[in-house]
């Protein structure tokens, strides 16, 4: 079955662009021109990554992720900011709000679909590793993708889900910023390490008291303890 994707943008150009590579390389796309028509689309085609142009009329792309990620219908779908800004500000505040990934324009049609893959492989691809860990009161189900802290289930993106499955696996050793990099966004060229510090934080919030298992190393990266 093809992967479903919503392409969010008022430029009739750059929707035409993307559309026309995503179909090439095998996805049922819909597309929406602006912020009201995303949040209706994003309801009635259940799609399973949505592509979202910063700058929309009506409701603008962020405003368009905040609501998205406060539905528990749309909470866990996979977010990637298309931007034609470039400051560090706007990537920042949109991966804040929840999108996964982020595109500044112009970009390489071939990247975007490469970003795309790796995102949704993400969602799909089973863990080597343990299908369950379990420190304290946290404990991760892989196979199920499901997060509980003291019985509560935490709901997590797919990005999210990956960075803390990751530093689970792998507990007592520091990984750094460029490694997680390499490891959850599959990104072989070294970008903004911003993107993995603003995850993080956004992870902890919402894990709660098991917060305390996430140890930050100054000027290295993370780790993941279990006291």
């Amino acid at each position: 079955m093809k992967s479903k994707i919503l392409v969010v943008d008022d430029e009739p150009d750059a929707v035409e662009l993307v559309e026309f590579n995503l179909k090439g390389a095998g996805f049922d796309v819909v597309t929406a021109g602006d912020g009201e028509e995303a949040l209706k689309k994003a309801r009635s085609f259940a799609p399973d990554l949505i592509l979202l142009d910063l700058m929309l009329p009506e409701v603008d792309g962020l405003e368009v992720c905040k609501i998205l990620r406060r539905d528990p219908a749309t909470s866990a779908v996979p977010i990637i900011m298309l931007t034609a800004k470039a400051a560090e500000l706007d990537r920042v505040l949109g991966l804040e709000l929840g999108a996964d990934d982020y595109v500044t324009k112009p970009f390489s049609p071939r990247e975007l679909v490469l970003r795309v893959k790796n995102l949704l492989r993400r969602r799909t691809e089973p863990e080597e590793a343990a299908d369950r860990v379990q420190v304290g009161d946290l404990l991760i189900d892989v196979p199920r993708h499901a997060v509980s802290v003291n019985g509560r289930s935490v709901d997590l993106t797919a990005t999210e889900f990956k960075l803390l499955t990751v530093l689970a696996q792998r507990r007592g050793r520091v990984q750094s910023r460029e490694q997680l990099l390499r490891d959850v966004w599959q990104y072989d060229n070294l970008i903004d390490t911003r993107t993995v510090d603003t995850h993080m934080r956004r992870l902890r919030e919402k894990l709660g008291r098991a917060a305390r298992f996430l140890d930050t190393v100054r000027g290295v990266g993370y780790r993941f303890v279990e006291a």
